[in-house]
């Protein structure tokens, strides 16, 4: 037991190895988990890079502040004069700076307002900036401390799609009030990083991400393509299978539909093509050699009456005769048996497997048995579990049958038992027949099952069934060969209590 599980293990795990699902299954788990790892250290690297410019544009604006500071605690009644040459001086063309003002006696968020800017902003933008401050509690901190020293990153909209990026924000606390320098940047070198908003919406992770996502549908697409096509070959195999001789005019071809698979698909058209043609070449000789010697065998048993009337009072002529007769029925089977041997190859090569249900074939068949052979007195003992279906095609699995049950028939006595049974046995369908027989000797077992083999002892060749020109070992051949295609396998041993019993088991149909 523990040997099965672990071939079914082995089995299982070569399967996937090489599965083609499974490939796609991992493909897109790779696809679903590089860029999440990629993503994680690009923005890792990028936060650092955001800290770098941050640290930068908050200290401008702390030497800002600091050369401001003198002129703003000079002020101990009112707002510098020249404070707004002062602003324009300190600006350049990447940064603005704005000067917010909260008098001593106000008090919250609403005492705060703006007082200067460099350049010049207008009053509508300001009142946005100022909001933003507000919605993000900036002014209501400052407003109770005066003191802020966090870095800050956050963006504005000026309108027209265009953005401005706060970068520092310096309060500076004197008797007057507490005074704040708010800088801010608009340039690209800034606006056009991750800074102050999420890393995903940068240009540059998006047309990544453009760019692999259009990447993983291409991969995916030629994965998906090829499934598809074996899907769809696949189906066309199942079809030519089921439906056997002429079952199906569609070819690989015309089911194809990637280029790089079209010498594949001609290369299976060709082969299913010479595959029928073998076929029906070996019917026709078949057909056609039968016929060739089916004529003169009758015209020599035709010949051998008048010879009979003419050396009735000649003993060795009699003989003679008798022997040609003999030689001639001998002749005839042996025919009829080489034409149901090709026949029988002819139909490996192209029959029409579908599921059929097999309990009921040999229900059938057992009860046709016991009607046909009823004048021996023959008793069948018939055991069938129902439902057991196989893939394979009726005609085939009756010629099994048949030649198993002719072969036990031929061992049997008037009023012998003949008993049939079927079960499952795991996956596959056991049919077993045992006959009430003399047996094969245990070295001949397997020989039985050659062509052209008979064992058959002088008790078998004076039976029922007639002398040994009626035997020439092609039934149970045949049956070993139809069920080797069928993927089971056939075998003999003899009964404790006297008998043989010929076994075979097919797999059950998924």
């Amino acid at each position: 037991m523990a040997e099965l599980a672990a071939g079914f293990l082995r089995r299982g795990i070569v399967w996937f190895l090489r599965s083609l699902a499974l490939r796609l299954v991992v493909l897109v788990i790779v696809f679903a988990a590089v860029p999440a790892i990629i993503y994680q250290q690009l923005r890792a690297a990028d936060q650092e890079k955001q800290a770098l410019l941050l640290e930068g544009a908050q200290r401008e604006g702390e030497l800002i502040a600091s050369a401001l500071a003198p002129r703003l605690l000079a002020a101990e009644t009112g707002i510098p004069p020249g404070l707004s040459d002062d602003l324009a001086r300190l600006a350049d063309g990447k940064i603005r700076i704005r000067l917010l003002l909260q008098p001593r006696l106000a008090t919250g968020v609403s005492g705060f307002y703006y007082v200067a800017a460099a350049p010049e902003v207008p009053r509508a933008r300001l009142d946005i900036e100022r909001e933003e401050l507000v919605g993000r509690g900036i002014l209501e901190k400052l407003g109770t401390t005066c003191a802020w020293n966090l870095p800050l990153a956050l963006r504005i909209e000026e309108g027209a799609g265009s953005q401005e990026l706060l970068t520092s924000i310096t309060p500076v606390k004197t008797e007057f009030g507490c005074w704040v320098i708010v800088t801010s940047q608009n340039t690209q070198a800034i606006l056009g990083t991750s800074v102050g908003q999420p890393y995903y919406n940068t240009p540059e992770i998006r047309i990544a991400a453009s760019i692999y996502l259009a990447m993983a549908i291409l991969v995916l697409g030629i994965f998906v393509g090829i499934w598809r096509n074996l899907r769809r070959f696949g189906g066309l195999a199942r079809q030519i299978e089921a439906g056997g001789r002429g079952s199906s005019t569609a070819s690989f071809a015309e089911q194809n539909t990637l280029p790089e698979l079209d010498s594949v698909a001609r290369d299976f058209d060709r082969l299913v093509s010479r595959l029928r043609q073998s076929a029906e070449n070996i019917r026709r000789s078949a057909e056609d050699n039968a016929h060739a010697f089916k004529t003169p065998i009758a015209i020599i048993r035709q010949s051998i009456e008048p010879l009979k009337k003419l050396v009735v009072s000649d003993k060795r002529g009699m003989l003679s005769l008798d022997m040609i007769e003999k030689a001639t029925n001998r002749l005839d089977t042996l025919v009829s048996g080489t034409r149901q041997m090709y026949e029988v190859t002819a139909d490996l090569v192209d029959s029409g497997d579908s599921e059929i249900d097999l309990s009921q074939i040999i229900g059938r068949m057992a009860e046709a048995a016991t009607t046909v052979h009823a004048a021996r007195r023959i008793r069948l003992d018939v055991s069938v579990e129902p439902n057991l279906k196989v893939r394979a095609s009726e005609d085939v699995i009756e010629t099994v049958v048949e030649n198993i049950l002719d072969n036990a028939l031929s061992f049997s006595s008037d009023g012998d038992e003949l008993a049939i049974s079927l079960k499952r046995s795991g996956d596959n369908a056991e049919l077993a027949i045992r006959d009430s027989g003399p047996g094969v000797a245990p070295d001949k077992l397997e020989r039985i099952f050659e062509r052209y083999y008979s064992e058959r002892p002088e008790m078998a060749l004076a039976g029922p069934a007639g002398g040994c020109e009626s035997h020439f070992g092609i039934g149970l051949w045949i049956v070993r060969e139809n069920v080797t295609a069928l993927g089971g396998r056939v075998w003999a041993e003899n009964n404790p209590t006297g008998g043989l019993t010929v076994r075979l088991v097919l797999p059950l149909a998924r």
